[in-house]
Parts: structure tokens; sequence; C-alpha cells
């Protein structure tokens, strides 16, 4: 630990007295408390004074000038940013039996690598990613076993949106230990935790010299206890303004871009609502840049709000093959360049079999080669 050497020099009577007080602390760098004019001050009334020297007012003191130079540091230069999202993921064996059959890459397979090649790749997942807990009573339940989570991360899934309303399917338990279970194989989940305040973290990333920030918001709950309080696990509401803002706020205070993944809207819509337009606005003014949302089980448009990407809703993704409409889906790209602007498209894709999308189209955005 350092030491610390502090020299009082008095005058009397014409004559230089110095008196030498010797400290050492034994505290971290934390801990240690900031040298102040007001604390060298103050100090000798209570220090105990180790030595005392008379200097005669004869003697030269020489003037020492020393400067300190701060640490150099380097700011690394951005780069192109390519930022992917999905609508809904299901990796529930009974609700999808074609993927215990195939094996869980079948999900991935007809996307030729595409989250593999991006900088960051965000899905909502619309179930429970845990072997814990019991069924709720309620029409649709699904849990994503966790063997079916190292797929995930290695076909190139890197945030998992819990705010939406199946991740509660198993109950409480299940929710907490699914967030565990993500985090456990390199996945960063939000949207829900053990309470608001682990449910409104954004998860952190550090890419092509931008820091990125994806905060997750759950609109859509079955009941008010789905959503988390100071003290209780749940999602993170997407249905309160104010509070949606805050985390966001929040979030664009650590970061360069901020990325939204929600829960809204109404089943079967293909068409943002009213309500969700402004709540929309009001992250873009607090500092959303990108916005992907899902619930309605169909395609929404892609919009430019200010200069936000908001994709209004990505449809399913991972899910059963049920009707032309529903099968019809995207993967939503946002190309940031390294001034900041941000060139987006949706890359057409389709369900063809249950729990398998295939690319059918090119992005119409990309970074330049």
């Amino acid at each position: 630990m350092p030491r610390s050497l502090k020299l009082l020099i008095v005058l009397v009577g014409g004559a230089l007295t110095g008196v030498a007080a010797f400290t050492i602390w034994s505290l971290s760098t934390e801990d240690a408390p900031p040298a102040t004019t007001e604390a060298v001050a103050t100090e000798t009334s209570s220090t105990v004074l180790s030595s005392v020297a008379t200097i005669s007012p004869a003697s030269t003191l020489p003037t020492t000038t020393t400067t300190t130079t701060p640490p150099a540091t380097t700011v690394p230069e951005k780069g192109y940013l390519v930022i992917q999202g999905t609508g809904d993921v299901a990796t529930d064996p009974e609700y999808i039996p074609t993927l215990a059959l195939e094996g869980w890459d079948h999900a991935w397979s007809g996307l030729d690598g595409l989250f593999l090649e991006d900088d960051l790749t965000v899905i909502n997942l619309e179930c429970a990613p845990s072997d814990l807990g019991s069924p709720l009573d309620k029409a649709f339940v699904f849990r994503c076993p966790t063997e079916t989570l190292p797929s995930m991360k290695a076909n190139g899934i890197d945030v998992a949106n819990l705010g939406n309303n199946h991740s509660g399917d198993f109950g409480k338990e299940a929710l907490v230990d699914g967030r565990d279970q993500l985090t456990a194989v390199g996945i960063s989940p939000v949207g829900a935790g053990r309470n608001a305040a682990e449910a409104g973290e954004p998860a952190m990333f550090d890419a092509n010299g931008w820091k990125v920030a994806v905060v997750g918001f759950g609109g859509v709950a079955p009941d008010d206890t789905w959503y988390a309080t100071a003290d209780t696990p749940g999602m993170r509401s997407g249905d309160d303004t104010p509070s949606m803002v805050e985390a966001v706020a929040a979030a664009e205070a650590e970061a360069d871009l901020v990325v939204v993944t929600i829960h809204w809207g109404m089943e079967l819509d293909t068409t943002p609502r009213q309500d969700d337009i402004e709540r929309a606005r009001a992250m873009i003014e607090a500092g959303a840049d990108v916005i992907f949302g899902h619930h309605s089980h169909r395609m929404q448009p892609l919009e430019t709000v200010g200069d936000a990407a908001v994709f209004w809703s990505l449809g399913n993704f991972v899910w059963p093959h049920n009707s032309v409409p529903s099968a019809t889906t995207a993967v939503a790209r946002a190309v940031v360049g390294p001034d900041g602007t941000i060139d987006s498209c949706l890359i057409p894709a389709y369900i063809e079999t249950h729990g398998h999308p295939v690319l059918t189209g090119e992005a119409e955005c990309a970074p330049p080669r």
C-alpha cells in the first residue's frame, strides 16, 4: 500500500521551521480519501509528530517541479455495426415435435449462418428456458428445455428477451432459473428478472468501437402478477411508459446505441396500434435507436421514426407452420455506420416446415465491403 508523507512549513519570527509528519494508510484505492488541501491543513492537530527538523534561515531549499502526465487513453475508432433481431422463438418439443426428431440445430439450419456473421443477434424467447416449475393454468404453456440453449448460442444468438406472456408459464422459480440458464450458456437475458431493477437492466456489448445496450420489455401479460416489482420476480412492463423511458434513458447514459426488444400490440394485427406508436416515440426521445417489436404473430412494417429504426412486429420465427400469413416472416437488420446513421431493412424468410425458418431473399442493407 502507498505511504503518504505530509510536510508542513511554518514561518515563526523570521525562522523557517519544518514539521514532518508521516502517516501510513492501509486502504484500497477505492477507500483512500481524496487528497484535498483542507485535509492537509487540519491533520496536524491529530497526527503524532514522528520527527521535527529545524531548517536554518540561510539554508537554500531546492525547487522541485513535478508534472503529472495523465495516461494516454485510446478511443476505439467506430466501424460498421450489424444488429439483427427476430420475432417469436419457441424450442418446445411438445409444441414443435420436429425439433426433437431433427435435432435442435434444425431451428437455425435454414439461415445459412446469418447470425454468426453479424455483431449482435436479439430474439424474443417465447418460452420458459428452464427445467423447473409446474405449468400454469393457461391455454398455451411453452417450455424450452435447457438442452436446447447451447444450440441457440452456437448458432449466433446473443440476447434473449424474456419480457413476454410465456416466459413465466412455469412459475416464478422457472422464470428466475431460466434467466440463469441463459447466462450460463453465454446468452444475455433481458426483460425479466428477480425484481423490476434486474428485469430492466440492459445487456451491454462492445463491438467495432461501439458500446451497445439492449433493453427488454413485455406489455402483454396474462395478469398484473406477471410484472416484476421492487421485490418480486417478473417481467419489466411494456405498458408503463414512464418506467420504460426511465430504463431506456439509464441505458442510453451507459452506451452509444440502445436497442429495445418489446412484446406489444394485439395478435393478428398487421399495423401498430396508436398507444404503441406513442410508447415508441417516448422511448426514442429517451435514447432508443432500434426497436424490435413482436407478439402479433404477423409481420408489420418497418418504419424510421426520427433517426431510429422501428420494426413494429417481426411475427413468428422458430414456430409451427400454421398458415401462410403465420409462416411469412423476416430477420430485422440495422446497419449502423461509423457516423451513427442507421440503414435498416427486412431480410425475407418463410417457416417452410414446423420450427424451420428459411431465408427467401437477400438483405437490402449491408455494410460496404
